[in-house]
């Protein structure tokens, strides 16, 4: 979907969506971010701000992306992107990076999704020959050991299929683990009783939202 819609509203671009997660990352967490939508978080934390982000290839303490021209060829993520490093950041093994996400020491991890169900079911990966990850990679570490679930996805496929559905329809990567949803037309809670949208893109009506997701959506009690 495009950001100018002919619908008359305006997705949130990326950026944004990347944003408004950052926003609500509390000081003092431990954070990994997913490769895809998920990187861009970073970028939006303000420097003032403790949020220590975590890598799975062994960084623990990232800053945003490198200024053009800054950029250190040895400091990446695990999606291979450049990255910083924060004051106080530091290097680890391999293995012990997965120690820290199988040991519940990370408060948040923020992935990417194909399908999120009612019930915070995650469907990410694949194994298509044309996928740059590897399969289902460290996800599944993430989606079980990490404390809390958020997922930053657009709203549709690109043929305007939901992906906010009852039940998901892709290989699970967890059942039950995610919390909470961002996507370029909202911001949606998963609760016990379902989809509960916190915020919706401005032009956007509830209506509107609802003809895009398969799964009912509810209003805050």
């Amino acid at each position: 979907m495009s950001e100018t819609s002919t619908a008359g509203f305006r997705p949130f671009s990326r950026q944004q969506m990347a944003q408004r997660a950052a926003a609500d990352i509390p000081e003092g967490w431990y954070v990994n971010l997913g490769i895809g939508i998920p990187t861009l978080v970073a970028d939006y934390v303000p420097q003032e701000r403790e949020v220590i982000f975590h890598s799975e290839n062994g960084v623990l303490g990232m800053g945003p992306a490198p200024e053009e021209g800054k950029i250190e060829p040895w400091l990446i993520n695990a999606g291979k992107q450049y990255v910083t490093l924060r004051k106080g950041g530091s290097f680890c093994h391999h293995a012990d990076s997965f120690a820290m996400i199988r040991g519940h020491h990370l408060d948040l991890c923020v992935l990417g999704a194909f399908q999120v169900a009612e019930n915070g079911d995650i469907a990410n990966w694949a194994t298509s020959e044309n996928d740059t990850a590897p399969a289902v990679g460290g996800a599944m570490d993430l989606a079980a050991g990490a404390k809390r679930l958020w997922v930053l996805m657009d709203h549709t496929t690109k043929d305007g299929s939901p992906k906010l559905v009852h039940r998901c329809t892709y290989p699970l990567t967890a059942p039950g683990a995610v919390k909470r949803i961002y996507t370029n037309l909202a911001t949606i809670d998963v609760t016990d009783c379902g989809f509960v949208v916190l915020d919706i893109a401005p032009g956007l009506s509830l209506e509107d939202l609802q003809a895009r997701t398969e799964a009912k959506l509810h209003l805050p009690a």
